[in-house]
């Protein structure tokens, strides 16, 4: 059996993390991987171009983050109608009928971040959100959560939000731009580690300070929380996310039933407890299906 796996781009660690989970869940079994990802990120033309290139090469199944949420719609249509298992992973799409979606509540992930910087601020401060790319339901959905979390702590005001496009350099020119014109922050929320990380490179470079916390866990983010660089990331673990989708659809195939939804809880993981993440993902444990589906159900 061949697994056709839809990643958003290559520049990202995450995405990388993604196959590796991808790539682990068919070994286990029995069957092979082949990846697509656009050359240019989030180009929706290029990956509805590469849907239609595992169609023509016959993969029995697919595992898809979509680069848009509606715009590759007729493109999953068409995995449908050749009767071809799908199962989305990390960012929704619109269209209706994949065996199971594996994702995070996004929303929660804004909220709980945002808590977490209040507090540390001692709930008084200035904040800049980073955003990431417009389309992206992720990057939204962690936004309206920001703005929530801020709703919760009147002393601190939100100054700016810029845009960082979900990757380092995009992110570092933007915090530059920021610096330049001389606005005052006190702490950043960084819609992913690949930006917080340029934030930080940019207010270290301009030789100022804030506190940023992001998303997502890197191994480069644990390492900017050992060394005092960012307060806090959260575990948004695209390798997971990605094991599991691969797994729904090959237990999809040889018949079990698997469940329409999958959502892993939101972790901050800090300082204290940053540690068990403080490696390189191949030398992370695997998520266990077992430890997350009992009875066809995800646990509450």
């Amino acid at each position: 059996m061949n697994i056709a796996v839809f990643t958003k781009y290559r520049s990202n660690p995450a995405y990388a993390a993604a196959r590796l989970g991808a790539d682990r869940a068919a070994q286990r079994f029995g069957a092979q991987t082949t990846h697509y990802v656009p050359s240019k990120p989030d180009d929706i033309d290029e990956q509805i171009a590469l849907i239609d290139q595992a169609l023509a090469a016959k993969a029995d199944a697919f595992v898809v983050v979509p680069v848009h949420p509606t715009a590759i719609n007729a493109a999953l249509r068409r995995i449908y109608a050749a009767g071809i298992p799908l199962a989305g992973c990390i960012n929704r799409f619109s269209e209706a009928g994949p065996v199971c979606y594996v994702g995070s509540d996004d929303y929660a992930i804004g909220v709980t971040l945002a808590t977490c910087l209040c507090r540390h601020l001692g709930g008084r401060g200035d904040v800049v959100i980073m955003e990431g790319v417009t389309s992206s339901v992720t990057s939204s959905e962690r936004i309206r959560g920001f703005h929530d979390g801020l709703r919760d702590f009147p002393d601190v005001q939100l100054v700016r939000k810029i845009r960082g496009d979900y990757l380092r350099e995009p992110a570092v020119r933007a915090a530059r731009e920021l610096l330049s014109k001389g606005v005052r922050f006190d702490a950043v929320l960084a819609a992913n580690d690949e930006m917080g990380l340029g934030m930080i490179s940019a207010l270290e470079e301009a030789g100022a300070h804030a506190t940023v916390a992001s998303v997502n866990a890197i191994p480069e983010a644990i390492a900017a929380i050992r060394q005092g660089k960012l307060l806090a990331t959260i575990d948004f673990n695209a390798k997971d996310l990605a094991t599991l989708a691969t797994e729904a659809v090959l237990r999809h195939l040889r018949g079990e039933s698997v469940p329409k939804e999958i959502l892993l809880p939101v972790q901050i993981v800090d300082h204290s407890n940053c540690g068990q993440w403080d490696k390189p993902f191949e030398q992370r444990a695997d998520i266990e299906w077992r430890n997350v589906v009992k009875d066809g159900q995800t646990p509450a």
